[in-house]
């Protein structure tokens, strides 16, 4: 089996829409409670902006999803959608600027944990009933959970000390590291096409990668530090693992990922209230400006909203406009942070940016066509 087209909407926390995630990811066929139970492999455009991510958002709808609804409902959420991911990274960019609050990454990672499981906990109630929360113990889910940490913690390290551009062009790697995970631990191969097109897409992210880390004379112009090429890289592993990591954990305990997640997101915020005294560094928070208090809290908004959209976009569209949406989102980001970053548009970091976005979008178009051959064929 292969891994499906590209970029999730980042998680819920983590500002990769990724969020990402969404990327990778971030989305996007819904599957069949019968069929398999659950797909062997993860998918990681789930993660990105996208996830800001996007593998921490719903997969795979319920008994109660949401009903089918006008096209014009789906547009709305997929515009909801939208705002809020591209919402959540320039937020959460603006968040780490603030010196005193660059290095409170737990206790902001633990902060949207817990608006995560409010989401979710109103979303099983009665009145909304979108899906029945199922428990599992805190020794099971245990591991899952340090990996969601590490999954949100990392990226948004990246985001403190990288570019926009930077920190959302890095991220479309996430999809050739889970093709390669998968290839190693399940033997799964990708169809030729699909392997040839992520070429350009990793060679257009090593030139964004070398450009936008160079120093540069004039102060206006903003660039990537060493620290952020570092996060930026172990995060795309950790976010990789997590996804690959997770779909076992589907099959093994046979919950939805919405299910899932309400069971992991107070115990990664628990772990965390145990590292939190020894790693973060506080500001003396009376001292913290009120704008500030105000984007943490429209950072969680926005992390609810994304996990709100995400559910009826998946309900109520097919893998093409998730597909599309994902690259939309990635493309705005991408441009927006361009635009904020003081680099003129001749910079030869764009030539990166143009490569490994087309890459990715060919990858996308390779996947979406593969499956419909093998659609055919049953």
């Amino acid at each position: 089996m292969s891994t499906e087209p590209s970029q999730r909407t980042p998680s819920i926390s983590s500002s990769s829409a990724e969020t990402a995630t969404n990327e990778d990811n971030a989305r996007h066929s819904r599957l069949d409670q019968g069929d398999d139970a659950l797909e062997k492999l993860a998918r990681p455009e789930d993660l990105e902006m996208g996830e800001e991510d996007e593998g921490l958002l719903p997969q795979i709808s319920e008994k109660s999803e949401p009903p089918k609804s006008s096209s014009f409902s789906s547009a709305i959420w997929i515009v909801v959608n939208t705002l809020a991911t591209v919402g959540i990274v320039f937020t959460n960019k603006a968040i780490f600027s603030d010196q005193s609050l660059k290095l409170a990454q737990l206790t902001f990672a633990a902060f949207h944990f817990f608006i995560t499981w409010l989401t979710l906990y109103t979303l099983s109630r009665p009145r909304f009933a979108f899906f029945v929360p199922r428990r599992t113990s805190i020794r099971e889910i245990a591991p899952l959970s340090v990996a969601m940490a590490l999954n949100v913690i990392l990226p948004n390290l990246s985001l403190a000390f990288s570019t926009v551009t930077f920190y959302q062009v890095a991220r479309i790697l996430l999809t050739p590291t889970v093709a390669l995970m998968n290839f190693f631990l399940y033997s799964d191969r990708l169809p030729m096409n699909a392997v040839l097109s992520l070429v350009p897409a990793c060679a257009g992210v090593g030139m964004v990668s070398y450009y936008d880390s160079l120093p540069t004379k004039d102060a206006s112009i903003k660039t990537t530090s060493g620290l952020g090429v570092i996060f930026a890289f172990t995060g795309i592993f950790a976010s990789s693992l997590y996804t690959v990591w997770i779909s076992s954990y589907h099959r093994k305990l046979q919950m939805s990922s919405m299910q899932l997640l309400f069971n992991q997101a107070p115990v990664s915020a628990f772990l965390l209230l145990y590292v939190i005294p020894f790693v973060d560094t506080f500001p003396v928070w009376s001292q913290v400006p009120f704008n500030r208090w105000v984007m943490i809290m429209a950072s969680g908004m926005f992390a609810s909203l994304i996990n709100i959209s995400q559910f009826f976009i998946i309900a109520q569209t097919g893998p093409v406009s998730s597909t599309v949406v994902g690259h939309v989102k990635t493309c705005t980001i991408v441009a927006l942070g361009w635009m904020t970053s003081g680099r003129a548009i001749g910079d030869k970091s764009v030539l990166g940016v143009f490569i490994a976005i087309g890459g990715i979008i060919a990858y996308s178009v390779v996947m979406l066509k593969e499956k419909q051959r093998q659609a055919a064929k049953k």
